[in-house]
């Protein structure tokens, strides 16, 4: 049988996996360049099961790649919106504490933004000034972030692959699962479940099974994905006057999640949410949802077992709000009170790959291993949807060899 080559193989068809793809063949026509997908589409996963929203940067650490990325993609995720007729709004939001000693939290949030670069942000330092942008919203003191937006990602990534297939002639080959990689010399062999490939390099954007992909060729690996179910509730349409914008509390900086919060979406609607409850399937949307390959993966982790003692009053508080909708609608009534139980009807789910080593540390900045003529993308939590061409674009200078600057 024969292997057909390719240049570059990039594993997974999520934004990330699809932005490289696309920064290759925009690089470089001639290359030749193939998606390995073992859905039947694209954005099946984390790209189309998010909330939707074009995150600033104001929360991440200034010099992360988080940081950097975030920055440099937002701005060409404006520019892709423009050129493509990608709907998107930039209608801005508000971090609000709700808490004295949130204060605190909340002004620290404000310098990284400074540092970061934003412009324009305005700090609200009375409830009269929260209720100007969100009349029907609470609390003490708060930020507005006008460049936070929102976006349609779904129609983002078909636009990519029409870009990447019917522009510049790449290759997908969907409805194929990923078996193993092997590496002979300077060649990697891709094998899925119909048939082997080979390739000079190799890129894998597989999201929740990242870890799985990575052990393939890391045997060192020392990362593990731990799944988080994001679950939604929708403000019901004769309620949605409530959110004008997007509300968004100040979250934990020790927990990677940014807590029940508002968010206007392109299609219209509103969503209030996400929660964070432990996965027991990595694809698992709903809450009886089990697999146990996965669920043995996660507590045969040591640092999940440290994560459970560092987190575990905050992990049976969000499991408590996915049984209790009277407990969720409590979470979301210390932003906006007007909410009632009866106001939320059943939303989506997203499930998160968070990434986890050995000593219980969550992974908070994305990682990306390069090991010879391959590159994992190990951990790219939220904002990757915002960074995807960013961080796509930065990939495909490290395969370059390029400087590692954004």
């Amino acid at each position: 049988m024969s292997v057909k080559k390719y240049d570059t193989i990039v594993i997974g068809a999520g934004l990330v996996g699809l932005s490289v793809a696309y920064h290759l063949k925009q690089k470089n026509p001639d290359a030749k360049v193939l998606i390995i997908e073992k859905e039947t589409d694209v954005a099946k996963h984390q790209s189309g099961n998010n909330s939707g929203v074009m995150h600033s940067g104001i929360y991440y650490a200034p010099g992360s790649l988080k940081a950097k990325n975030c920055i440099a993609g937002y701005n060409s995720l404006i520019d892709f919106a423009e050129e493509h007729a990608i709907p998107y709004e930039l209608c801005g939001k508000i971090i609000v504490a709700t808490t004295p000693t949130e204060v605190t939290k909340l002004d620290d949030i404000y310098d990284r933004g400074i540092r970061n670069g934003l412009t324009n942000l305005r700090k609200l330092s009375s409830l009269d000034e929260i209720q100007e942008i969100e009349p029907h919203c609470t609390g003490i003191k708060g930020i507005h972030v006008p460049q936070t937006g929102i976006i349609d990602y779904p129609k983002m990534a078909a636009k990519l692959l029409d870009l990447y297939q019917n522009k510049y002639g790449g290759e997908v080959a969907f409805g194929e699962k990923l078996v193993n990689i092997h590496t002979q010399n300077k060649t990697t062999l891709v094998e899925t479940d119909k048939r082997m490939y080979a390739a000079d390099k190799m890129v894998s954007c597989a999201g929740l099974f990242s870890d799985r992909v990575a052990n393939m060729t890391e045997k060192e690996n020392d990362l593990r994905i731990i799944p988080f179910r994001g679950e939604y509730y929708k403000l019901s349409k004769e309620k949605e006057y409530l959110v004008k914008t997007l509300i968004y509390p100040v979250p934990d900086p020790s927990f990677p999640f940014l807590g029940v919060h508002f968010t206007r979406m392109i299609r219209g609607g509103v969503e209030a949410g996400p929660n964070a409850v432990l996965a027991f399937k990595r694809e698992g949307y709903k809450f009886q949802d089990f697999n146990l390959k996965d669920t043995q993966e996660t507590f045969s982790w040591p640092g999940f077992w440290k994560i459970a003692a560092k987190y575990g009053q905050t992990g049976l508080g969000e499991m408590y709000r996915s049984l209790s909708k009277a407990a969720f609608t409590k979470a979301l009534q210390k932003l906006v009170p007007e909410v009632q139980e009866s106001d939320l009807v059943p939303g989506g789910a997203g499930v998160r790959a968070q990434a986890c080593d050995r000593s219980g540390k969550l992974i908070d900045d994305f990682d990306i291993l390069k090991s010879r003529n391959i590159i994992h993308v190990r951990n790219a939590p939220s904002p990757a949807a915002t960074s995807s061409l960013a961080i796509g674009k930065f990939i495909v200078g490290q395969l370059n060899g390029e400087p590692a600057a954004v």
